[in-house]
Protein backbone atom coordinates (compact mmCIF):
# COMPACT_ATOMS: atom_id res chain seq x y z
CA UNK A 1 0.00 0.00 0.00
CA UNK A 2 1.46 3.38 -0.96
CA UNK A 3 1.47 6.35 1.40
CA UNK A 4 0.19 9.73 0.22
CA UNK A 5 2.15 12.65 1.63
CA UNK A 6 0.56 15.97 2.38
CA UNK A 7 2.31 19.06 0.89
CA UNK A 8 4.07 19.93 4.17
CA UNK A 9 5.32 16.37 4.53
CA UNK A 10 6.72 16.41 0.99
CA UNK A 11 8.96 19.39 1.73
CA UNK A 12 10.06 17.88 5.03
CA UNK A 13 10.98 14.54 3.46
CA UNK A 14 12.95 16.31 0.73
CA UNK A 15 15.25 18.14 3.17
CA UNK A 16 15.43 15.65 6.04
CA UNK A 17 18.97 14.24 6.11
CA UNK A 18 19.52 10.51 6.63
CA UNK A 19 19.72 9.91 10.37
CA UNK A 20 22.03 6.88 10.33
CA UNK A 21 25.31 6.01 8.66
CA UNK A 22 26.08 2.37 9.45
CA UNK A 23 29.65 1.01 9.46
CA UNK A 24 30.81 -1.22 6.62
CA UNK A 25 31.19 -4.96 7.14
CA UNK A 26 34.99 -4.60 6.85
CA UNK A 27 35.09 -1.80 9.43
CA UNK A 28 37.99 -3.21 11.42
CA UNK A 29 40.12 -3.99 8.37
CA UNK A 30 39.77 -0.39 7.23
CA UNK A 31 40.56 0.81 10.73
CA UNK A 32 43.69 -1.36 10.89
CA UNK A 33 44.90 0.00 7.56
CA UNK A 34 44.39 3.58 8.72
CA UNK A 35 46.22 2.93 11.99
CA UNK A 36 49.17 1.41 10.16
CA UNK A 37 49.32 4.44 7.87
CA UNK A 38 49.12 6.93 10.75
CA UNK A 39 51.76 5.03 12.74
CA UNK A 40 54.50 6.14 10.37
CA UNK A 41 56.38 8.98 12.03
CA UNK A 42 53.96 9.18 14.95
CA UNK A 43 55.37 9.29 18.48
CA UNK A 44 52.81 6.61 19.40
CA UNK A 45 53.61 4.52 16.33
CA UNK A 46 54.21 1.26 18.20
CA UNK A 47 50.95 1.58 20.09
CA UNK A 48 49.02 2.38 16.91
CA UNK A 49 50.46 -0.77 15.32
CA UNK A 50 49.38 -2.79 18.35
CA UNK A 51 45.84 -1.46 18.05
CA UNK A 52 45.95 -2.23 14.31
CA UNK A 53 46.80 -5.83 15.19
CA UNK A 54 43.82 -5.93 17.56
CA UNK A 55 41.61 -4.52 14.81
CA UNK A 56 42.56 -7.34 12.44
CA UNK A 57 41.57 -9.83 15.14
CA UNK A 58 38.32 -7.92 15.66
CA UNK A 59 37.59 -8.32 11.95
CA UNK A 60 38.13 -12.07 12.18
CA UNK A 61 35.66 -12.21 15.06
CA UNK A 62 33.07 -10.21 13.12
CA UNK A 63 33.54 -12.44 10.07
CA UNK A 64 33.14 -15.56 12.25
CA UNK A 65 31.00 -14.50 15.24
CA UNK A 66 31.47 -16.58 18.39
CA UNK A 67 27.89 -15.81 19.38
CA UNK A 68 24.53 -14.86 17.85
CA UNK A 69 22.65 -11.57 18.17
CA UNK A 70 21.55 -11.64 21.83
CA UNK A 71 18.48 -9.43 21.37
CA UNK A 72 15.36 -11.26 20.19
CA UNK A 73 13.07 -9.66 17.61
CA UNK A 74 10.36 -8.74 20.11
CA UNK A 75 12.87 -6.98 22.37
CA UNK A 76 14.22 -5.08 19.36
CA UNK A 77 10.74 -3.94 18.36
CA UNK A 78 9.81 -2.85 21.88
CA UNK A 79 13.01 -0.86 22.32
CA UNK A 80 12.72 0.89 18.97
CA UNK A 81 9.01 1.66 19.43
CA UNK A 82 9.78 3.31 22.80
CA UNK A 83 12.79 5.21 21.49
CA UNK A 84 15.26 3.06 23.43
CA UNK A 85 18.55 1.64 22.10
CA UNK A 86 17.94 -1.99 21.07
CA UNK A 87 21.56 -2.91 21.90
CA UNK A 88 21.59 -1.11 25.26
CA UNK A 89 25.15 -1.38 26.54
CA UNK A 90 24.28 -0.87 30.21
CA UNK A 91 22.11 -3.99 30.27
CA UNK A 92 23.86 -6.27 27.74
CA UNK A 93 27.27 -5.77 29.36
CA UNK A 94 25.78 -7.15 32.59
CA UNK A 95 23.98 -10.01 30.85
CA UNK A 96 27.37 -11.06 29.51
CA UNK A 97 26.94 -12.31 25.91
CA UNK A 98 30.07 -10.34 24.97
CA UNK A 99 32.25 -12.56 27.18
CA UNK A 100 32.34 -15.17 24.42
CA UNK A 101 33.94 -12.53 22.21
CA UNK A 102 36.58 -11.77 24.82
CA UNK A 103 37.43 -15.46 25.14
CA UNK A 104 37.67 -15.82 21.35
CA UNK A 105 39.94 -12.77 21.19
CA UNK A 106 42.25 -14.13 23.89
CA UNK A 107 42.67 -17.38 21.96
CA UNK A 108 44.43 -15.40 19.22
CA UNK A 109 47.23 -14.67 21.71
CA UNK A 110 47.80 -18.25 22.92
CA UNK A 111 51.39 -18.22 21.60
CA UNK A 112 52.24 -14.61 22.45
CA UNK A 113 55.95 -14.22 23.38
CA UNK A 114 56.79 -12.85 26.80
CA UNK A 115 56.21 -9.13 27.23
CA UNK A 116 53.66 -6.61 28.42
CA UNK A 117 50.99 -7.88 26.03
CA UNK A 118 51.52 -11.47 27.16
CA UNK A 119 51.20 -10.36 30.79
CA UNK A 120 47.90 -8.60 30.04
CA UNK A 121 46.58 -11.67 28.22
CA UNK A 122 47.63 -13.86 31.13
CA UNK A 123 45.81 -11.63 33.61
CA UNK A 124 42.61 -11.92 31.62
CA UNK A 125 42.97 -15.66 31.15
CA UNK A 126 43.44 -16.15 34.88
CA UNK A 127 40.44 -13.96 35.78
CA UNK A 128 37.11 -15.68 36.30
CA UNK A 129 33.92 -14.71 34.46
CA UNK A 130 32.70 -12.42 37.25
CA UNK A 131 35.96 -10.46 37.22
CA UNK A 132 35.98 -10.15 33.43
CA UNK A 133 32.39 -8.96 33.47
CA UNK A 134 33.17 -6.49 36.24
CA UNK A 135 35.99 -4.99 34.19
CA UNK A 136 33.72 -4.69 31.15
CA UNK A 137 31.01 -2.97 33.19
CA UNK A 138 33.56 -0.55 34.64
CA UNK A 139 35.07 0.23 31.23
CA UNK A 140 31.72 1.03 29.61
CA UNK A 141 30.77 3.01 32.70
CA UNK A 142 33.83 5.22 32.32
CA UNK A 143 35.36 3.91 35.56
CA UNK A 144 38.87 3.51 34.17
CA UNK A 145 40.44 3.43 37.63
CA UNK A 146 38.71 0.09 38.20
CA UNK A 147 40.34 -1.55 35.17
CA UNK A 148 44.10 -2.24 34.92
CA UNK A 149 45.31 0.05 32.13
CA UNK A 150 47.06 -2.75 30.24
CA UNK A 151 43.77 -4.67 29.97
CA UNK A 152 41.74 -1.79 28.52
CA UNK A 153 42.56 -2.32 24.81
CA UNK A 154 41.91 -6.07 25.01
CA UNK A 155 38.58 -5.71 26.80
CA UNK A 156 37.67 -2.72 24.64
CA UNK A 157 38.45 -4.67 21.47
CA UNK A 158 36.16 -7.53 22.52
CA UNK A 159 33.35 -5.16 23.44
CA UNK A 160 33.63 -3.24 20.17
CA UNK A 161 33.72 -6.40 18.04
CA UNK A 162 30.64 -7.80 19.76
CA UNK A 163 28.51 -4.67 19.55
CA UNK A 164 29.55 -3.79 16.00
CA UNK A 165 28.67 -7.31 14.88
CA UNK A 166 25.30 -7.11 16.62
CA UNK A 167 24.61 -3.71 15.05
CA UNK A 168 25.27 -5.09 11.57
CA UNK A 169 23.00 -8.06 12.34
CA UNK A 170 20.01 -5.86 13.22
CA UNK A 171 17.37 -6.10 10.46
CA UNK A 172 17.31 -2.60 8.90
CA UNK A 173 17.26 -0.69 12.20
CA UNK A 174 14.88 2.28 12.31
CA UNK A 175 16.51 4.04 15.21
CA UNK A 176 15.38 7.26 16.83
CA UNK A 177 17.52 10.02 18.38
CA UNK A 178 18.52 9.37 21.98
CA UNK A 179 17.90 11.73 24.87
CA UNK A 180 21.32 13.35 24.41
CA UNK A 181 22.91 14.46 21.15
CA UNK A 182 26.12 12.64 22.11
CA UNK A 183 24.37 9.34 22.92
CA UNK A 184 24.29 6.48 20.41
CA UNK A 185 20.73 5.55 19.33
CA UNK A 186 21.76 1.92 18.83
CA UNK A 187 23.51 1.08 22.11
CA UNK A 188 23.30 4.20 24.27
CA UNK A 189 27.07 4.65 24.52
CA UNK A 190 28.74 8.06 24.23
CA UNK A 191 30.12 9.38 20.96
CA UNK A 192 33.86 9.10 20.38
CA UNK A 193 34.27 11.66 17.58
CA UNK A 194 32.48 13.42 14.75
CA UNK A 195 32.77 12.87 11.00
CA UNK A 196 31.77 15.54 8.48
CA UNK A 197 30.98 13.47 5.42
CA UNK A 198 31.66 14.40 1.81
CA UNK A 199 29.75 12.06 -0.49
CA UNK A 200 26.26 11.46 -1.81
CA UNK A 201 23.26 12.08 0.40
CA UNK A 202 25.56 12.51 3.44
CA UNK A 203 27.65 15.29 1.86
CA UNK A 204 28.37 18.11 4.31
CA UNK A 205 26.54 16.42 7.19
CA UNK A 206 28.07 15.76 10.59
CA UNK A 207 27.72 12.28 12.03
CA UNK A 208 28.85 11.27 15.49
CA UNK A 209 30.64 7.92 15.73
CA UNK A 210 29.79 5.63 18.65
CA UNK A 211 32.69 4.63 20.88
CA UNK A 212 31.30 1.09 21.19
CA UNK A 213 29.30 -0.16 18.18
CA UNK A 214 30.58 2.33 15.53
CA UNK A 215 27.05 3.38 14.57
CA UNK A 216 27.01 6.96 13.25
CA UNK A 217 24.07 9.33 13.70
CA UNK A 218 23.36 12.78 12.33
CA UNK A 219 23.77 15.86 14.53
CA UNK A 220 23.63 19.36 13.06
CA UNK A 221 26.94 21.17 12.80
CA UNK A 222 28.14 24.16 14.85
CA UNK A 223 26.39 23.01 18.01
CA UNK A 224 27.98 21.64 21.15
CA UNK A 225 26.84 18.04 21.45
CA UNK A 226 26.97 18.26 25.26
CA UNK A 227 25.21 21.50 26.21
CA UNK A 228 23.66 22.17 22.76
CA UNK A 229 24.95 25.75 22.69
CA UNK A 230 26.26 27.38 19.52
CA UNK A 231 27.72 30.45 21.21
CA UNK A 232 31.43 31.11 20.93
CA UNK A 233 32.42 27.73 19.54
CA UNK A 234 36.00 27.65 18.32
CA UNK A 235 37.95 25.03 16.42
CA UNK A 236 41.45 23.89 17.38
CA UNK A 237 43.83 21.67 15.47
CA UNK A 238 47.45 20.59 15.52
CA UNK A 239 49.68 22.97 13.58
CA UNK A 240 50.59 21.44 10.23
CA UNK A 241 52.16 23.31 7.32
CA UNK A 242 50.54 20.89 4.88
CA UNK A 243 47.10 22.38 5.46
CA UNK A 244 45.80 25.89 4.82
CA UNK A 245 44.09 27.72 7.72
CA UNK A 246 40.65 26.27 8.31
CA UNK A 247 41.42 23.20 6.17
CA UNK A 248 42.90 20.88 8.78
CA UNK A 249 41.35 17.41 8.34
CA UNK A 250 40.91 16.99 12.10
CA UNK A 251 39.69 19.76 14.39
CA UNK A 252 38.33 19.88 17.91
CA UNK A 253 35.07 21.75 18.39
CA UNK A 254 35.58 23.60 21.70
CA UNK A 255 32.67 24.97 23.72
CA UNK A 256 33.36 27.85 26.13
CA UNK A 257 29.99 27.34 27.80
CA UNK A 258 30.56 23.85 29.26
CA UNK A 259 34.35 23.75 28.78
CA UNK A 260 34.27 20.58 26.70
CA UNK A 261 35.47 19.60 23.25
CA UNK A 262 34.85 16.93 20.63
CA UNK A 263 37.21 16.03 17.81
CA UNK A 264 35.81 15.77 14.32
CA UNK A 265 37.30 14.78 10.98
CA UNK A 266 36.46 16.56 7.72
CA UNK A 267 36.42 13.96 4.97
CA UNK A 268 36.60 16.61 2.22
CA UNK A 269 40.14 17.28 3.50
CA UNK A 270 41.08 13.65 4.17
CA UNK A 271 38.71 11.07 2.72
CA UNK A 272 40.53 8.19 4.45
CA UNK A 273 39.98 9.51 8.00
CA UNK A 274 38.61 6.98 10.49
CA UNK A 275 37.18 8.01 13.89
CA UNK A 276 39.08 5.75 16.27
CA UNK A 277 42.36 5.69 14.37
CA UNK A 278 42.56 9.45 13.87
CA UNK A 279 41.56 10.03 17.48
CA UNK A 280 44.43 7.89 18.79
CA UNK A 281 46.91 9.44 16.38
CA UNK A 282 46.08 12.97 17.57
CA UNK A 283 46.50 12.57 21.33
CA UNK A 284 48.88 15.53 21.27
CA UNK A 285 45.83 17.71 20.62
CA UNK A 286 44.09 16.24 23.68
CA UNK A 287 47.12 17.09 25.80
CA UNK A 288 47.11 20.69 24.60
CA UNK A 289 43.39 21.15 25.18
CA UNK A 290 43.71 19.61 28.63
CA UNK A 291 46.37 22.20 29.43
CA UNK A 292 43.87 24.87 28.34
CA UNK A 293 41.34 23.61 30.90
CA UNK A 294 38.98 21.88 28.46
CA UNK A 295 37.42 18.53 29.31
CA UNK A 296 37.09 15.46 27.13
CA UNK A 297 33.88 13.47 27.61
CA UNK A 298 34.35 11.22 24.56
CA UNK A 299 35.85 7.82 25.45
CA UNK A 300 38.17 5.74 23.28
CA UNK A 301 37.89 2.13 24.44
CA UNK A 302 41.35 1.26 23.13
CA UNK A 303 43.25 3.52 25.51
CA UNK A 304 43.01 4.25 29.23
CA UNK A 305 43.03 8.03 29.76
CA UNK A 306 46.03 9.51 31.52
Amino acid sequence: MSTILEPGQIEASAVMPPFLHLPPANLFTLRAMRLEYLAEGNALGDYLRLVARLCRIQQQLVDNPPGALPVVDERQRLCISHGLPPLAADSLVREGPWLAWLQALLEHFSNEPEGLLAEAVRSLCEADEAQRKGWGIALLGGQYDAVPAALVPLIGAALQAAWSSWLLALPEPELKPAGSLAQCPACGSPAMAGMVRNRGKHNGLRYLACSLCSCEWHVVRVKCVYCESSKGLRYSNLEDDRHAPGKAPLRAECCPGCQTYLKQSYLENDAAAEPLADDLASLALDMRLDDEGLHRLAPNLMLAPG
